[in-house]
């Protein structure tokens, strides 16, 4: 018999019964849509951590300044400004860090086109733009020389700009008052929309630092009232950087091993592959348990193959009698449960695929469908196939033909 024969017989075999081969390959279905639904979900969670994290920045690192103490009570990282700026040109000097800004930052209300709105208010190095894959939407930003000059101008985020001046104003060259400070904008940042953490990026309104320190802040003169960002030459080098500045900042602070460091290092990369990771280790949890049912769904299909067997002992016997070998019995049996097992993993894929949607539109959730994963799960099911319906082709193909003819 040649395979598209043996394949041929299967198929009508099985279409005998159409319900009873539907509810054998039932369990399969589920498993084959489980895994890829659950496999598609958590690539789609991870895919989002990562593209969150690459909008946030390039390999970044933030420094912080050291925490204060008053009356035993210790304040948060960044409470005590620690960090110079002599700090900041030492840092952009190392060998591993590519580009590094000051971020100065403070909450205040602007005004505009008779409209106000609180917002962030930072102060920074035109740096600050190539370190967070910043791209400009309309006008320009403002660069070195307005820096060094303390130039009143800025660029501004897609929300400020919406509730100042409204979707269809364009604000380019218009002046923005700062408190009492008028700035003229002279760009507005391509959209950026909220991090993981659920910050808007772009309720942002980026001054020059040197403007900041002159117009805003005041005091503190050698320190830097804020962080120093840092950007790394690459995201193999971001730990190298990070081990960098600790010792930079070891030895200009004079920190000896048993101090305490007056500064915090945070490197974006580690939190965005632990998220990653966490996300990963969920998904892989889940398609375990959705294997289960592939398992069983690989015993129903042996119980039923099992059940056909009997059922069919006649016609084996009649099929020896006029001259097919136990090898054409086994690979007929084996064809049939392979057979309901991929048929069970492609109707399973659909199944996944169609779910997933289904949880993106309900949900919101992020979906990634991965080819590879499909083609793992169909082949799976089909190792299914083999694995259990083995034991009852075996069984077919050692009747003895005189006593399955006989059999009633």
């Amino acid at each position: 018999m040649n395979p598209a024969r043996i394949v041929a017989i299967a198929v009508r075999a099985l279409l005998r019964n159409k319900l009873r081969s539907f509810l054998t390959t039932l369990g399969v279905i589920i498993g084959v849509g489980a895994v890829i639904a659950m496999t598609a979900i958590g690539a789609g969670a991870s895919a989002r951590v990562k593209a969150t994290f690459e909008a946030m920045g390039s390999n970044m690192l933030v420094v912080l300044s050291g925490s204060s103490q008053s009356g035993g009570a210790r304040g948060g990282a960044g409470s005590q400004p620690t960090l110079t700026w002599n700090d900041l040109e030492a840092i952009r000097g190392l060998p591993a860090v590519r580009l590094a800004a000051p971020q100065l930052q403070r909450s205040a209300q602007v005004m505009g086109e008779g409209q106000n709105w609180y917002t962030m208010i930072q102060g920074t190095s035109p740096d600050l733009f190539d370190i967070r894959n910043w791209k400009i939407a309309r006008g320009r930003f403002f660069d070195e020389d307005d820096d060094k000059a303390g130039v009143k101008v800025a660029v501004v985020g897609n929300t400020v700009v919406q509730n100042l001046f409204g979707p269809y104003d364009d604000p380019i060259g218009q002046v923005m008052r700062v408190g009492d400070v008028p700035f003229e904008i002279v760009g507005v940042l391509q959209s950026k929309g909220q991090t993981g953490f659920g910050q808007d990026q772009d309720d942002v309104v980026i001054i020059p630092s040197t403007t900041f320190r002159a117009k805003l802040q005041g005091g503190l003169q050698q320190y830097i009232a804020g962080a120093i960002v840092v950007s790394a030459r690459s995201a193999e080098l971001a730990s190298v950087a990070q081990d960098q500045i600790q010792q930079l900042l070891h030895q200009r602070h004079r920190i000896g091993p048993t101090q305490q460091d007056d500064f915090t290092i945070r490197n974006l990369s580690d939190i965005a592959t632990s998220q990653q990771e966490s996300a990963r280790t969920m998904t892989s949890l889940l398609a375990g348990i959705a294997l289960v049912s592939l398992v069983v769904g690989g015993i129903g299909i042996m119980n039923i193959m099992l059940v056909s067997v009997t059922e069919r002992t006649r016609e084996i016997g009649l099929r020896m009698a006029v001259g097919a070998k136990p090898r054409n019995i086994l690979v007929q049996f084996l064809v049939e449960a392979v057979a309901l097992s991929i048929a069970g993993g492609i109707l399973g894929t659909a199944a996944g695929i169609g779910a997933a949607g289904w949880l993106v539109a309900r949900f919101g959730w992020p979906m990634l469908v991965q080819p590879q994963i499909i083609v793992a799960a169909v082949a799976f099911s089909a190792a299914v196939g083999v694995i259990f319906g083995m034991w009852p082709a075996v069984q077919a193909s050692r009747l003895d033909p005189i006593q399955a003819l006989r059999y009633e």
